[in-house]
């Protein structure tokens, strides 16, 4: 999936998704505490890649933690600005981060990767696992399935996961497995996880 593909899918929604989604109050709240536990008050600076509308990047910074929002979508950040005005949000893309190697503490990306196409996850992992420090937290938001599979998505193609292949690519690309909160399906919502690890020192 064609990062210009998403965002211009994103961006002809973006009115609507805000709508739906775009406050902490529509976010369930075992997923608010459980980005809380591994993110909040960590003593550095926190990414939230594909913030959207910044809804969960105001969370992060209302408990202490020194977050900024990063999205592809325009009209994401636009809102997320408006908003937010306290906040620091800017474009960007989670693949290509305008960071040093070992400088952030936190990465929250909360189903910003289920539009990615499986061949390029791993290259992404390597890419969070570079930008963390040793100790720093990854947290992820995914749709589960017993495979890997593509599904037609509301917005655009996305893909779901096993939770246990994450957790085997996180651990290649140089992550530890500290916490998962899996979720079966229910009502309108398809299954899907919350996992988080840290970066494992020395890589």
């Amino acid at each position: 999936m064609g990062t210009e593909r998403v965002r211009q899918a994103y961006g002809a929604v973006a009115d609507l998704y805000i709508e739906l989604f775009g406050t902490r109050e529509q976010v369930h709240p075992d997923d608010l505490a459980f980005i809380g536990r591994h993110l909040a008050g960590r003593p550095g600076p926190v990414l939230d890649l594909g913030c959207g509308p910044g809804h969960l990047t105001d969370h992060l910074r209302s408990l202490g933690a020194d977050a900024t929002g990063i999205d592809i979508v325009p009209e994401f950040i636009d809102h997320a600005r408006a908003t937010h005005p306290g906040g620091s949000y800017r474009l960007g893309s989670l693949d290509d981060l305008d960071v040093a190697d070992h400088s952030l503490t936190g990465i929250l990306a909360w189903y910003s990767l289920i539009h990615l196409p499986p061949e390029r996850l791993d290259g992404v992992l390597t890419t969070f696992r570079r930008a963390l420090a040793p100790s720093g937290a990854l947290v992820l938001g995914l749709f589960s399935g017993d495979e890997v599979d593509a599904f037609d998505h509301k917005v655009t193609t996305a893909y779901r996961w096993p939770v246990d292949e994450i957790s085997a690519r996180l651990t290649r690309a140089g992550f530890t497995e500290v916490e998962r909160l899996e979720r079966p399906d229910g009502g309108p919502h398809r299954p899907h996880y919350a996992i988080a690890a840290t970066a494992v020192d020395g890589v």
